[in-house]
Formats: structure tokens, C-alpha cells, sequence
């Protein structure tokens, strides 16, 4: 599949959004994969040198949602999001590994610690920074894949 048959199927409000993205994704030389899944259609960026995921783009009942997987914590940008992503990440689940309270697959990716507001989380990488496509949490998503990509 590719990134039209993705862009095909997003909301008509979020196409802009996602075109853009496909386009800075491509310019960085990153490589795509759009699969189907069972919620719809996936689409998949990573890094053409490390080969890690960079950017998923996805489908859930909710909406499109998009799921970032920055190499670090940007603390000017956890500081300036707003309240509505704040909360998804106040909701996103615990890293295991990291807080060595069950056994995780060992293969598992450590999670992010941050600290947002003055409290210091620990959170799982393929969960933490998940927010839903909306007009407020576009202009930060955008910001923040530049800044991932310098």
C-alpha cells in the first residue's frame, strides 16, 4: 500500500495535516509502510539510518490518532502542551521495565521518563506520546517532528 491509499481514507479536516507530515517525513528520507489493520489503515515512518520508528499515523474509533517516538524528551515542548495532551499522557501506561514492577518482554524498548508539571513520569514507549488528530494537538505534533527530524 501507499501513502495515497493512507491519505485516501483520512477525514477531510485532517488530510492537510497528514499530506504535510507525509511530505517532512519524505524530505528526511524516511521510510513508510502502510499496512491494514483491524481498526483500518496504519501508516508506519521511520529512519532510514537506525531503521527505528519515527512517526505512526493510525485509526481508532475515536479518530485518526498519531503516536511519536521522539529519541529524547524535549522539555520545552512536554512544558507547552496543551491541557487536552497533557491529559493523554497523564493516561498512558506505566513502563514496566522501567519502574521494575512486572516482567516485560525482554526485547521491549525502555520507556520515556520526563517530567511534566513538576512530577516525574515513567512511561511505556509504544503508548506515551499517543495523542488523537485535533486542530490544538496538530500544531504541536507538527512542531515537534521538525524538531526530531534536525
Amino acid at each position: 500500500m501507499e501513502s495515497s491509499d493512507f491519505i485516501e481514507v483520512v477525514e477531510p479536516q485532517h488530510k492537510d495535516f497528514v499530506q504535510k507530515t507525509h511530505e517532512v517525513m519524505m524530505a528526511y528520507g524516511c521510510r513508510l509502510k502502510v499496512e491494514s489493520k483491524a481498526t483500518g489503515l496504519f501508516a508506519q515512518y521511520s529512519n532510514p539510518k537506525t531503521k527505528r520508528s519515527i512517526l505512526n499515523l493510525f485509526f481508532r474509533k475515536s479518530g485518526l490518532q498519531v503516536r511519536i517516538y521522539p529519541s529524547g524528551v524535549n522539555s520545552d515542548i512536554i512544558d507547552n502542551l496543551p491541557a487536552s495532551m497533557e491529559k493523554e499522557l497523564e493516561k498512558a501506561t506505566p513502563c514496566k521495565r522501567l519502574m521494575k514492577t512486572a516482567e516485560c518482554n525482554p526485547k521491549c524498548v525502555l520507556g520515556y521518563t520526563f517530567s511534566m508539571r513538576g512530577k516525574t513520569h515513567q512511561k511505556c514507549r509504544y503508548v506515551c506520546f499517543q495523542f488523537p488528530v485535533t486542530e490544538e494537538s496538530k500544531l504541536v505534533m507538527t512542531k515537534w517532528i521538525k524538531e526530531e527530524l534536525k
